[in-house]
């Protein structure tokens, strides 16, 4: 086992091996090695539920819930405040648990602790936050409308980034009442979900308000299927949230959907082109094209697309590739060979069919090269496709009009964005384009932590989580009516 600094917060050995209901306790469904993607050894091992573990879990999350709910809203907010505290205590040794176990680099690994401690502030606000409206009253009736918990909330988070993808979810459904059994991927359990719990535990989260299960499809599947629990909120591949859907349906479930999409990046040959070529680097190649918002598509206008395609070729060939805790590469490992082998069938199934590889293209155990592939059009896996690796797909358009119609070529799309000189030009771009999230002169990975994030169609139904959405998402109404006697009817 490769040397791993726990910090304080995870020096305790008690959680090795287990699952969190309250305590640390074994799983039913036993115990899995968690292997470090960059070397393959094993960083440590945590519990691996099965449907019976989520049974249990969901139960007890049930039973606790009622009394969470009921608890004064300023206490809730002080323990999310505690975790938050909790973990920027112990930011430095996290947040390298996080880069090694999900594959970052150490920037990315900050990053997930610095927007988890922000996402558990806003969730301690959103517990004190306003709920409801008075409604119309006939005389002598007082009639209101609240929102109020959904009862056991199930959460499914992916590998890329598990911590705050997590967190996201845990803490404003924590914030509003409901109790919470997060299903963590079963390849970051530790930064997806035993961090977590930790966190929570060390604040003072009553027992079982919180269970976190790491587990694979047997286990989310239960999850779906549960009787105890009101809501799924899942984010991961378009695919697996088919499923969720489907199963969470029989019980008729609310589901929150958050599933990427294949994003575009639209550069107009006004653009300053060092600028765009900066822009489309980032938003292709950032922790491997391993985020759901990810510029997969990078439509140039085709006066600049030589030139354009030279200079992103150019920058790939300069980004090292290696174990990021090195500190002196640009791009990590990706998360499996599973993955690693469905990015190079991309690639090779779009070249075989017209595209062009400019830079990279080759890997070596988990590594991938930062990757450009030119002459991408539709058909080709690479335009159709979510390539969720370090590939960047070009394609050239003429005018506007065709970038526009070539960029809503999809079946749903999380994020967009356009790069001119020309703000009024862009606008008149972006407001056409079929995308959950728009931006304009930057690329497409952008999330402030208080924003709806979502997207229609394959990006999530239309979903929405985040900032004002929260609320919306974790709650439900509730209308009440108040008499001071009851009144007198005709039978």
């Amino acid at each position: 086992m490769t040397e791993l600094n726990l910090g304080h917060l995870l020096a305790d050995k008690r959680w090795v091996g287990k699952i969190f209901n309250g305590a640390w306790v074994t799983a039913q469904g036993g115990a899995r090695d968690v292997p470090e993607p960059a070397s393959g050894k094993t960083l440590s091992h945590t519990g691996f539920g099965n449907a019976l573990d989520i049974d249990a879990a969901t139960a007890l999350a049930a039973a606790a819930q009622p009394a969470w709910a009921i608890l004064g809203a300023r206490d809730r907010a002080g323990i999310l405040r505690r975790a938050a505290e909790i973990l920027e205590r112990d930011a430095e040794a996290m947040a390298m648990l996080v880069a090694r176990e999900s594959g970052g680099i150490l920037p990315k690994g900050q990053h997930e602790i610095r927007e988890t401690v922000a996402i558990l502030h806003s969730a301690a606000a959103l517990a004190l936050a306003p709920r409801g409206e008075v409604l119309a009253n006939p005389p002598g009736r007082l009639s209101y409308a609240r929102r109020v918990a959904r009862g056991v909330v199930g959460i499914i988070s992916p590998f890329n980034f598990p911590l705050i993808l997590s967190v996201r979810a845990v803490a404003p459904a924590l914030a509003t009442g409901n109790a919470v059994v997060l299903k963590s991927d079963p390849q970051t359990p530790l930064s997806g979900g035993v961090l977590i719990a930790r966190a929570f535990e060390e604040a003072g989260l009553p027992a079982g308000v919180l269970q976190v299960v790491p587990g694979g499809a047997e286990a989310g599947e239960a999850l779906c299927l549960s009787k105890h629990v009101q809501m799924i909120q899942f984010t991961g591949s378009t695919a697996v949230g088919r499923r969720v859907g489907e199963l969470a349906g029989r019980t008729l479930k609310k589901v929150s959907l958050e599933l990427g999409g294949n994003n575009a990046l639209i550069i107009l040959d006004d653009a300053d082109l060092d600028l765009a070529v900066n822009n489309a680097a980032w938003g292709a190649w950032l922790h491997q094209g391993q985020i759901c918002m990810a510029s997969s598509r990078i439509f140039v206008q085709q006066s600049i697309a030589a030139e354009f395609t030279r200079r992103l070729a150019e920058r790939a060939g300069h980004l090292p590739v290696g174990d990021p805790i090195t500190g002196q590469v640009a791009l990590g490992p990706v998360i499996s060979e599973r993955q690693l082998q469905r990015i190079k069938g991309i690639v090779a199934d779009s070249v075989k069919a017209g595209a062009k590889i400019e830079a990279g293209g080759t890997s070596r155990d988990l590594f991938h090269d930062a990757t450009v592939l030119s002459g991408v059009k539709p058909g080709m896996r690479a335009f159709d496709e979510e390539t969720f690796g370090p590939v960047a797909n070009l394609i050239t358009f003429g005018t506007d009009e065709e970038a526009l119609e070539l960029a809503n070529r999809h079946d749903g799309s999380l994020a967009a964005a356009v790069i001119s000189r020309s703000v009024g030009r862009a606008m008149r771009i972006t407001d056409r384009l079929k995308s959950g999230m728009v931006h304009i002169n930057d690329q497409t990975v952008n999330d402030d932590g208080n924003n709806p994030f979502g997207g229609p169609g394959v990006a999530g139904a239309g979903a929405a989580v985040g900032g004002p959405a929260d609320l919306d998402e974790y709650t439900c109404w509730q209308w009440v009516t108040i008499k001071d006697t009851p009144p007198t009817y005709p039978f």
